[in-house]
């Protein structure tokens, strides 16, 4: 009986906090909060309307933890349902180092939990969790990638050092050097003036130059980018399978229920008729 009355208003609470307008409300609050950081950056702003901003942070943490334990009390007392998600928990961390003093010692670590605050805006969003979550799982494919252009990088750095050293040490007169470099060059900033002071000295530098940016930018560039859509279609494919979830045991029941009022009120209208 305890259980049936604790289901009773559990399910209101959990439709509460999962309605669009609840989202929408703690997105707003994100969104006001990262605009009070930004003004807070303005010595005149602070000066002016200090009072206000902190109390805007007061009300706003107010606002989280009420949010928080709302969501904890919607699934209680099986908590690992929100601490087991690490969208949830990354929330209550910020929310945690948000109360700490923002005075003495500690004021530093204060203010860095108020920025953090703007990242929930990443846990509120569906689109912006299930990018993340992409992300993440591509770093061990990413590793694979990193690890082959690092050996490219080494071998064009030894390379471009004893080719180009002489005539240009500013970019190529060590291993470092020479690696800074080829990160230029990647980045396609400017690496035309790196290849034409070497071909001042070495006319066929250019054939070092074009290959690099073709194996350096086309060629892994495009790697990450296929590792990244690869994944991120499997996360879409996650998603789309978490929202197929089977009926409950309490929502069946209740499709069972309706049901079978519906047909005893067809019954009735049948026995009605002449």
């Amino acid at each position: 009986m305890k259980q049936k009355t604790q289901l009773r208003w559990q399910q209101p609470l959990r439709k509460w906090v999962n309605a669009p307008l609840f989202e929408r409300t703690i997105i707003a609050l994100i969104l006001i909060n990262a605009l009070i950081l930004g003004l807070e950056t303005d010595d005149t702003l602070v000066a002016n309307f200090g009072t206000w901003f902190e109390l805007g942070h007061h009300l706003i943490l107010g606002a989280f933890i009420i949010e928080a334990c709302l969501k904890i009390c919607a699934v209680a007392p099986r908590l690992k349902q929100y601490f087991g998600d690490g969208w949830n928990l990354f929330d209550f961390s910020v929310i945690v180092l948000s109360l700490l003093p923002a005075t003495g010692e500690l004021a530093m670590i204060a203010r860095l939990a108020r920025l953090l605050r703007v990242l929930r805006l990443i846990s509120a969003l569906p689109e912006l969790r299930l990018i993340v979550a992409t992300l993440m799982r591509s770093i061990p494919s990413m590793g694979n990638i990193m690890l082959l252009m690092s050996i490219i990088f080494y071998i064009y750095a030894i390379a471009g050092y004893h080719l180009f050293h002489t005539n240009d040490p500013q970019h190529w007169g060590s291993l470092g050097l020479s690696l800074l470099s080829l990160f230029r060059i990647v980045t396609l900033e400017d690496w035309t003036d790196l290849m034409y002071t070497a071909m001042e000295a070495e006319p066929w530098a250019w054939i070092y130059f074009v290959s690099f940016v073709i194996m350096g930018t086309f060629v892994i560039i495009n790697l990450f980018i296929a590792v990244v859509l690869e994944n991120l279609a499997q996360s879409k494919a996650e998603q789309q399978a978490k929202r197929q979830q089977p009926v409950t045991h309490d929502e069946l029941l209740k499709e069972l229920v309706n049901t079978q009022q519906a047909l005893a009120s067809l019954r009735k209208q049948v026995e009605k008729m002449p």
